[in-house]
């Protein structure tokens, strides 16, 4: 089985479009949807729309999916996410809206191989940065390989016995991770619509429970287009910015 991951798209169509192109000519049988669909971009609708068609296998919630729907507070966020959610609020058409509050919170179990989720397997809002939340998320997670998303930042996180390790960011698109028989592995392939990592190339992966293997993809995609769009929505100017640094 061959699944296509995105995360963290962030209602921005230019990138999803980009990653879906790439995916179907690198072949893939599902799909896994790691949440925060929308906020920050100007394409709620369309990007909902196109994980619709896709027909998840699986999918989690997000936090901005949360807030942006008044399913959460947004005491966690500034100001500009807090307009930026008000915004999509506003924007989403009522049957996308109804679709999105009825997405479920993770961890969902997905084969003997991969679990997902959108924070971390034990609090799907918290945010796994260091090895203590790493250790712990490792220890909770119920399957040999944890997806997971919500930090935007690519990284892997792995422990065999007592030997703990992490690999941040790969330098280049290509790289691929093998999944080592007695070895647990905490995975973020990064974001599809809104990179932090000072790479602005929308990043998704493919995990081939086969090959035992994670294609990690980094893709250069029409962010001039995404930026216009942000500014034209009269959403935070910063939001278009900060998509060509991937801050």
């Amino acid at each position: 089985m061959r699944y296509l991951v995105l995360t963290d798209i962030h209602a921005n169509l230019e990138a999803l479009e980009t990653c879906l192109e790439d995916g179907k000519r690198r072949g893939y049988d599902k799909t896994l949807v790691l949440g925060d669909l929308i906020g920050y971009g100007a394409d709620p609708n369309a990007v909902v729309s196109g994980i619709q068609a896709l027909a998840p296998t699986a999918i989690v919630r997000g936090n901005h999916d949360k807030i942006a729907l008044g399913l959460d507070e947004a005491e966690g966020f500034n100001a500009v996410a807090k307009d930026a959610a008000r915004w999509t609020f506003e924007s989403l058409t009522p049957e996308h809206r109804a679709w999105l509050a009825a997405l479920p919170a993770g961890p969902t179990i997905v084969d003997d191989l991969v679990e997902i989720c959108h924070g971390s397997p034990y609090d799907e809002d918290a945010y796994i940065f260091d090895e203590l939340d790493a250790i712990r998320g490792l220890k909770t997670s119920k399957r040999p390989l944890c997806l997971f998303g919500h930090t935007h930042y690519p990284v892997t996180f792995e422990i065999a016995g007592t030997a703990f390790q992490w690999t941040g960011p790969a330098a280049s698109a290509g790289a691929v991770l093998p999944i080592k028989e007695g070895v647990k592995y905490l995975l973020n392939p990064g974001s599809v619509g809104q990179p932090r990592d000072g790479d602005p190339r929308a990043a998704y992966a493919i995990v081939d429970t086969v090959a035992r293997q994670v294609e990690l993809v980094r893709l250069v995609y029409p962010v001039a287009k995404a930026q216009s769009k942000i500014i034209e929505a009269g959403l935070p100017e910063v939001l278009a910015r900060r998509l060509a640094a991937g801050r």
